[in-house]
């Protein structure tokens, strides 16, 4: 039997109705399985690529979707091998220099993390796959409201954010198992020595704007046991009036 002329027009709209639905869910599961391939590649050449070893830390910077970490005109440059602009100033890391200080502040599951420098919040949710909570603190206000929705609407709930000056630390959920800076003191603040458990360790860059060294700080016996690790240039801790610490 043949259609009549009507029928026929109807079943080329409902086609084309099913494959206009079709489209848009078919190029979004495209980009997404395009940024999977990006972020292993990120993985596998500049993280295992020079050296970090974790299995864990690994896996997370596997797991946690750059892109979303990053402005929209970013967007095709998340997975590339330097810190790109978040606005007010403020960067996300390299995701080298990222491993590297996760890898260095060797938690594990259970511990309690403090974050100054939340940033866009990539650096929180690598830590929140890794332990069991990051207190994190940001000076820009913009900046903290914005990271906390964005880990809030990725699902990670134990992430702690509010607005803040890093200096000081964040003393009501103190002791902490690690502390991990993401801008530079020229000194480590003593609020964050004071923060630290005994045993824990703090990652943080110390120095002038040009002259940054990433250390290591390990607590022994209510001492800090220093390492120095890499050279770096980080943006600088800043007061709540913008002046640098």
């Amino acid at each position: 039997m043949t259609k009549s002329p009507a029928k026929s027009i109807l079943a080329g709209l409902l086609v084309a109705i099913a494959v206009g639905w079709q489209a848009p869910l078919y190029a979004q599961k495209t980009i997404e399985s395009d940024y999977i391939g990006q972020r292993q590649r990120m993985v596998t050449e500049q993280i295992e690529g020079r050296g970090i070893k974790s299995p864990a830390v690994l896996s997370a910077l596997r797991k946690v979707e750059r892109h979303r970490f990053v402005p929209p005109g970013y967007v095709a440059a998340a997975y590339s091998d330097f810190p790109l602009p978040i606005g007010y100033g403020q960067t996300i890391s390299q995701p080298y220099i990222v491993a590297l200080m996760t890898e260095l502040l060797a938690i594990k599951a259970g511990d309690k993390v403090l974050e100054i420098g939340t940033g866009s919040g990539y650096q929180a949710a690598v830590l929140a796959e890794l332990c069991d909570s990051v207190f994190s603190v940001e000076i820009v206000p913009e900046l903290s409201q914005t990271a906390d929705r964005l880990l809030k609407h990725l699902g990670y709930h134990n992430i702690f954010v509010r607005t803040g000056d890093g200096y000081r630390g964040w003393s009501e959920h103190a002791p902490y198992d690690g502390i991990i800076v993401t801008c530079a003191p020229t000194a480590v603040p003593l609020p964050l020595q004071e923060q630290l458990v005994e045993g824990g360790r703090m990652v943080i860059p110390v120095g002038e704007s040009y002259t940054q060294e990433l250390i290591v700080l390990t607590k022994h016996r209510g001492k800090l046991q220093r390492q120095s690790v890499i050279p770096v240039r980080f943006v600088p801790m800043l007061r709540e009036d913008g002046r640098k610490y």
